[in-house]
């Protein structure tokens, strides 16, 4: 359904390979949770910019989770199963094959709040 592939702007991301409806499940993505200790180690690596913040820990998506690109107008979002140390990516529109699914990073679809890097528009 979904497969990693390279954006003009923001280099790897995660694409629709069939259409998708909305509500759908795309992914249901496993995550390691990095333990407080070790953070300020990961902090200064780049992983820190693929891992979500999980209750008061970190969480590293397994999967795809971790691939899927910033937009303050996503096309899905995502859902924290902290019982199931998962974390869904669901479809918060139609999507079309081929074309890039999208997330926000505040958690919320409609948040606007700045993130801890410029966001890059890929190009029309």
């Amino acid at each position: 359904m979904i497969r990693v592939g390279n954006t003009k702007a923001k280099g790897r991301g995660v694409f629709a390979e069939n259409n998708i409806k909305k509500g759908e499940t795309i992914e249901r993505a496993p995550v390691l949770i990095l333990p407080d200790d070790q953070w300020q180690h990961i902090n200064q690596t780049l992983l820190f910019n693929y891992c979500y913040g999980w209750h008061n820990e970190t969480a590293l998506a397994l999967g795809f989770g971790s691939l899927y690109n910033h937009s303050y107008a996503p096309n899905a979002y995502y859902v924290k199963r902290y019982d199931e140390c998962e974390i869904d990516i669901v479809a918060l529109r139609d999507i079309a094959a081929g074309e890039e699914i999208l997330i926000n990073y505040n958690g919320d679809p409609n948040d606007q709040d700045e993130l801890w890097f410029a966001v890059v528009s890929e190009p029309n």
